[in-house]
């Protein structure tokens, strides 16, 4: 198989390449920062140039590919979220998959499979026990954000391709995402719950959301939204205490809510919000997790 990977430089499309490379598939790398990504992905990696707005120097580098996985946006967490940011995050993930859907219309030899990121942050804050791909969306930025994601990315389906919507959950991985950031304060005997701790932390090992992105190229019968989290989710008091049993660490002292708050502003809501989001399609499809529980990731990631 051949695939186009946007966003491939990040932690996921990094761990994807790596995947496919392993089973002999060609990769083709796609970044604003080819020279970049080209001196971090492994040997074999072809690296091309692509930019938000240029649909038809697209097409012609993902012609006679097989299939695009679609992981480019600008990083959620780590600054504060003012109108600008806010605009930078909703335009990398809405306008840049439109130029992907474009390119493919475009493309003389269009590839016929289109696996796209979304987010967990589509359902929005949840109390719901489970939250499967059925549920509908919330009406916070983050949901309405990935409302419009994968709009944009459906068109493609329009004209024929089959389009995977991955509703990606809180990613684990010792080189980066969500754990070097929890971390710290663990080390430090300050680590503990965020906000109640009763909102859902949907985690997923890194090795299984590329697991995942796999499943979805292969799986002729998968279409439409496929949950990536694990099978068993857990809130964030329970996630925080198996962190700290890891790594011999208390984890008493919580994070309250206006503290959070008042230090990164509105992106604390991905923080202090949550779901228990379940992979159903992909278990339905016959997708066997290799970390299926909290105990089983953080063992693999920290022992």
């Amino acid at each position: 198989m051949r695939v186009a990977i946007t966003g491939a430089s990040g932690l996921v499309g990094m761990a994807v390449a790596k995947r496919l490379l392993a089973r002999g598939d060609e990769v083709t790398a796609l970044s604003r920062n080819p020279e970049k990504t080209r001196s971090r992905m492994p040997d074999g990696v072809r690296s091309a140039p692509i930019a938000r707005g240029e649909a038809e120097a697209l097409s012609r580098i993902i012609s006679g590919h097989d299939a695009v996985v679609n992981l480019a946006g600008e990083p959620v967490i780590g600054r504060r979220w003012n109108d600008a940011v806010r605009r930078e995050i909703r335009d990398s993930r809405i306008e840049g998959t439109r130029t992907v859907v474009e390119a493919m219309v475009l493309a003389e030899e269009p590839p016929g499979i289109l696996v796209n990121a979304s987010a967990v942050g589509y359902y929005g804050d949840r109390e719901e026990p489970e939250i499967a791909e059925d549920t509908g969306p919330g009406t916070d930025f983050l949901a309405e954000l990935s409302v419009a994601w994968e709009d944009a990315a459906r068109h493609a389906g329009e004209r024929g391709a089959r389009v995977v919507l991955l509703r990606i959950g809180i990613v684990l991985s010792v080189d980066g995402g969500a754990l070097p950031r929890l971390l710290p304060p663990f080390r430090f005997f300050v680590g503990g719950p965020i906000g109640n701790g009763r909102q859902g932390f949907p985690f997923i090992h890194i090795e299984d959301l590329a697991g995942l992105v796999l499943h979805a190229l292969d799986r002729e019968d998968l279409s439409g939204p496929m949950n990536a989290t694990a099978p068993h989710p857990v809130t964030n008091a329970r996630f925080s205490k198996a962190l700290g049993r890891v790594i011999g660490r208390p984890s008493w002292l919580p994070a309250p809510r206006p503290a959070l708050r008042l230090v990164i502003g509105a992106a604390a809501a991905v923080l202090v919000a949550g779901q228990m989001a379940v992979p159903k399609r992909a278990l339905d499809t016959g997708y066997e997790f290799r970390f299926p529980d909290v105990d089983r990731t953080l063992h693999d990631l920290l022992d």
